[in-house]
């Protein structure tokens, strides 16, 4: 595992033992993990954002104290906030993304996020580049929307 990953999943287990929430300094989780706290911040701000459903307390001084609470959203809502919230073009990476957190919120079953990433695949939509990622928005953005009951 990356450290990046390593401090998100370390993150995400205080959140589980706290009922969904946690504080702490953002000096002493990097001294921790033995390195610079702009690396949590980049873990913070790439992996607990409001589109992933978190919302996250930054307060200067005294360490950095840093509250992250897991924002309570119902999944037709998270569906609709997610599928207003892609771009016109995204790129295989950016889908995997989505399918990636829709599968770690429950959103989606493991099937339904393998059949998501092999129909958005590079090597499915074999089209021109200049097409590829506008098709790739149209197919994630309606299987979503399909999703909703």
């Amino acid at each position: 595992m990356r450290l990046s990953d390593l401090i998100e999943q370390y993150i995400k287990d205080l959140m589980a033992e706290n009922g969904d929430s946690t504080e702490f300094g953002r000096n002493e989780l990097a001294q921790y993990f033995n390195c610079v706290p702009s690396q949590i911040n980049y873990v913070i701000s790439t992996r607990f954002s409001p589109e992933r459903g978190y919302y996250v307390e930054s307060r200067r001084g005294g360490g950095g104290n840093i509250k992250i609470k897991r924002i309570d959203i119902t999944k037709d809502r998270y569906i609709m906030h997610v599928v207003n919230s892609i771009n016109n073009v995204i790129t295989q990476q950016e889908a995997d993304i989505i399918i990636n957190n829709l599968l770690d919120y429950n959103i989606i079953s493991k099937e339904i996020a393998k059949m998501m990433k092999v129909a958005t695949n590079d090597k499915v939509l074999n089209l021109p580049i200049e097409y590829r990622d506008t098709v790739r928005t149209r197919i994630i953005k309606n299987m979503l929307v399909n999703i909703i009951n």
